[in-house]
């Protein structure tokens, strides 16, 4: 199983950001849980 690591900020502006370690990947979202879909949909579009 492969792990990835992600740096979660809060973003005054647009709410909460994402980045992947080691991948050109970046969420965001104005809540957690929407940061938390955005990722589940970014990190499926890019390994599948």
């Amino acid at each position: 199983m492969n792990e990835i690591i992600l740096i979660v900020e809060e973003d005054i502006k647009s709410g909460y950001a994402a980045e992947a370690l080691g991948y050109s990947i970046f969420m965001e979202g104005e809540t957690i849980q929407e940061l938390k879909e955005n990722i589940k949909d970014a990190l499926e579009c890019h390994f599948n």
